[in-house]
């Protein structure tokens, strides 16, 4: 049976009670008004309809003025508009101004209940679906957060193997223990200090730490060889850069991380290896990691030399900037304080 609130506004009470009467015949609840401003008081009450049925002329404040100050506070409220005025472009301006339909006296019973339930029906379908919006942007929301999580744990799954991969070499190659974390964390530092995003500095991150993997692949007998290579052995061991890039470029994960790996011992005066590239051909991550990588070395202890200071380093560095170096990264270099690199060298030797 229906229940729905009728508001039946006209300033003629003999219509208001002949309409009222209809609809209570059909089972739907009515209050009446007399005039625009009393309807429009009502509905500021609180009172809630779920349908409005007012006449087009009235004093103070017509039908076309009501529908202009009730269509936006109340905009699931239909207005079905009532005129004895028998001109279509009337009956068009109210619906263009937001009323659902329009009636014209005299209208007959079946006439007003077919319109008003329409009008009801229509109000009932635009509510279902602003519910199933509501709901399915809910479930969007609620998936797309599942979604962001299930890749958090992947991309951390991704570094704990990388992370792996990293220990490997270091048991492998001894005489570099930590480097692999220690660059990485300089390589860090360097690209937040030149402003680039997080999402870009994760990605050199990852490159930085796997730029020696392609060496999992060169023998112990020149890996670990204490004194010079020979020519052959030196060809050898240069072709680790490909070779990194060989393994890491499969991993779709790591698509740009492989690009630093080709290229981390590239120079930026083209003198580098193994393609040659020059400037800004080397990619940005790579060119950052050069800079880190001669930090590290220098300020290392090797076996045919001790470590340097911090300030040898930033001379060193300085001095072949342009030639090695990006000139762009070595300012921001040069900018940072020198106590930071202590700090971060420190960090990587706590278990």
């Amino acid at each position: 049976m229906p229940s729905e609130r009728i508001l039946v506004v006209d300033d003629e009470e003999s219509i208001r009670e002949v309409v009222a009467a209809m609809l209570a015949g059909a089972h739907f609840q009515t209050r009446q008004a007399c005039s625009g401003l009393e309807a429009l008081a009502l509905l500021e009450s609180g009172e809630e309809f779920e349908l409005m049925l007012t006449d087009l002329m009235m004093a103070e404040l017509d039908g076309i003025g009501l529908l202009e100050r009730t269509k936006e506070k109340f905009p699931d409220m239909p207005v079905v508009m009532v005129t004895a005025v028998h001109d279509l472009s009337v009956a068009l301006a109210a619906i263009r101004n937001g009323a659902y339909d329009y009636l014209l006296k005299p209208f007959e019973r079946e006439q007003l209940l077919n319109t008003v339930r329409r009008a009801l029906e229509n109000r009932r379908l635009k509510l279902e679906n602003r519910e199933y919006q509501t709901q399915l942007e809910a479930k969007v929301r609620e998936r797309t957060r599942q979604l962001e999580e299930a890749n958090v744990k992947l991309v951390h799954s991704y570094d704990i193997t990388l992370e792996a991969l990293g220990n490997a070499l270091d048991m492998k190659d001894r005489e570099t223990e930590g480097h692999s974390r220690r660059v990485t964390l300089f390589t860090i530092a360097i690209a937040r200090e030149m402003g680039l995003s997080k999402e870009e500095i994760a990605e050199i991150a990852r490159g930085a730490f796997l730029h020696d993997i392609g060496k999992i692949k060169i023998p112990d007998e020149i890996l670990q060889k204490p004194g010079p290579l020979t020519p052959d052995q030196a060809a050898i061991m240069r072709e680790h850069c490909y070779h990194g890039y060989q393994i890491v470029k499969k991993i779709p994960f790591l698509k740009a991380a492989s690009e630093i790996v080709y290229a981390h011992q590239e120079r930026y005066d083209g003198s580098g290896y193994p393609q040659g590239l020059k400037g800004e051909e080397i990619p940005l991550g790579a060119r950052i990691f050069s800079v880190a990588d001669t930090l590290d070395a220098i300020t290392s202890d090797r076996v045919y030399r001790p470590k340097q200071t911090i300030a040898a380093a930033r001379k060193e560095i300085e001095s072949w900037s342009g030639r090695q170096f990006d000139p762009s990264v070595v300012k921001a270099f040069l900018a940072m304080p020198e106590q930071i690199w202590n700090d971060l060298r420190n960090q990587t030797e706590v278990p």
